[in-house]
């Protein structure tokens, strides 16, 4: 399996069977889109959902699945979805990828929180906005890093928790190229060699 990052929380999973992409949101470089054969969506907030670019891409691949939490209706409208939720399971790309979660995290308590789904493939898990851990081995996270809701603590702890081989950071178009700088400084300090930045743009094999 091969991951490209495509900006913010956008990873792109190409296999000998094929391609999907998690959370093209308007931070992303749409891209990540072409040839899909399927789309993940872990909640509805823009930077992981981009309504016009979701538009193009079933006007030019009409055959493309999108797939996520059932309250994407409040942002795609009439656009065709698949609902999914915690423990479903979906073949896609000679592979299956499993749903996990059920809540984004709090951002604050006047806010109201979002339903939000993570997404395992072949033991990659991207979990959305929330710090849900898997009740199943990880060997490669896709861990956010940077967000109103959450910090670095938060995210040191999750790393610990979900305790994958190897980290690659995402949630990160908030960071000046200064901030990327000390978080990468920081996590590598505290979690080690698992901690692994995929520059946007670039591949690794997983």
């Amino acid at each position: 399996m091969r991951l490209t990052k495509f900006g913010h929380s956008c990873v792109r999973f190409d296999t000998d069977g094929g391609a999907f992409v998690i959370d093209p949101g308007v931070f992303s470089d749409p891209a990540a889109l072409h040839g899909v054969e399927a789309v993940f969506i872990t909640h509805q907030h823009a930077d992981h959902c981009n309504d016009p670019e979701l538009r193009r891409l079933l006007e030019d691949q009409p055959e493309t699945r999108i797939y996520g939490p059932e309250s994407l209706t409040e942002t795609l409208g009439s656009l065709p979805f698949t609902t999914v939720s915690d423990g479903d399971a979906i073949p896609v790309a000679g592979t299956e990828v499993k749903v996990i979660g059920r809540h984004h995290a709090v951002i604050h308590p006047d806010l109201p929180v979002v339903p939000n789904v993570g997404y395992l493939a072949d033991g990659v898990f991207h979990p959305g906005d929330a710090l849900t851990v898997p009740d199943e081995p990880v060997r490669v996270l896709l861990a956010p890093v940077a967000a109103p809701w959450m910090k670095l603590s938060e995210a040191v702890d999750f790393i610990r928790a979900v305790g994958a081989p190897v980290v690659h950071p995402i949630h990160d178009a908030i960071l000046s190229e200064d901030g990327i700088v000390i978080v990468d400084r920081m996590l590598t300090e505290l979690i080690g060699d698992p901690f692994q930045r995929i520059a946007n743009g670039d591949t690794v094999t997983a």
